[in-house]
């Protein structure tokens, strides 16, 4: 892989996780803080939604790079063409896919009292899949700061 695309598989991970730390630890409560809850709740909205459209990008272009480095190592013979940081980006798209567009859409109906389920349910539903996503872009993160067959198993003692 050329060493650019290696360097943006172990960059990339690590602001996306402060991507979303921010808009969830910073953005998002100051909305809440300073404006009226109507007016919060749509700022909110339009954030999550530049969240969730950020996070498909960012997802395809990681996984991308995960099947480019591991179609590399399976050529030289160490290791599969399906690595633990595919199955991240993976749960990364399914979270953001599940937790934004398919829960979003109903939390109007649900505010207005119709549906299925209440609003606080849709709400923590979709909060849930936001923190699962926020943990596998961590392990991500994590992943990149370790160069590839870097880790040592520790061999028997003898």
């Amino acid at each position: 892989m050329h060493p650019a695309f290696e360097r943006a598989r172990r960059l990339l991970p690590g602001l996306w996780a402060g991507w979303e730390l921010c808009v969830a630890l910073l953005a998002t409560p100051a909305a809440f803080a300073l404006l009226p809850q109507a007016d919060a709740g749509r700022v909110a909205s339009r954030m999550l939604a530049q969240e969730a459209y950020t996070c498909l990008a960012l997802g395809v272009v990681l996984l991308v790079l995960e099947r480019l480095a591991a179609r590399r190592a399976a050529a030289a013979g160490q290791g599969s063409q399906f690595t633990p940081g595919m199955v991240l980006a993976l749960g990364t798209l399914f979270c953001t896919v599940v937790g934004y567009f398919a829960v979003q859409p109903l939390m109007p109906a649900a505010r207005a009292g119709l549906g299925a389920f209440s609003f606080g349910q849709l709400h923590a539903v979709s909060a849930g899949f936001f923190v699962v996503k926020l943990g596998l872009i961590a392990a991500l993160a994590w992943r990149a700061l370790t160069p590839a067959g870097a880790v040592k198993r520790p061999g028997p003692s003898a």
